[in-house]
């Protein structure tokens, strides 16, 4: 995947955090009672682009943040 691609993803998924006023520690809580095993620390390197997004990641951060996948791939 294009380097610039991931970081723009990055900051989509941190703009639609912020706007739903959570904090990278409440996002990760909501993301592991989701099912899926992420940190804050790894969320914190989705969001800058130094590390990829898994489709299941990817899946639940679109239902949590009650988002369509369009809002985070663009």
């Amino acid at each position: 995947m294009d380097i610039n691609y991931e970081k723009q993803v990055g900051l989509n998924i941190r703009q639609i955090r912020k706007n739903n006023n959570l904090t990278q520690d409440q996002l990760s809580a909501k993301l592991q009672v989701y099912g899926c095993d992420i940190t804050r620390s790894a969320l914190a390197k989705i969001e800058v682009g130094q590390r990829h997004i898994y489709p299941d990641e990817l899946k639940a951060l679109k239902n949590i943040l009650n988002v369509d996948y369009d809002e985070i791939l663009n």
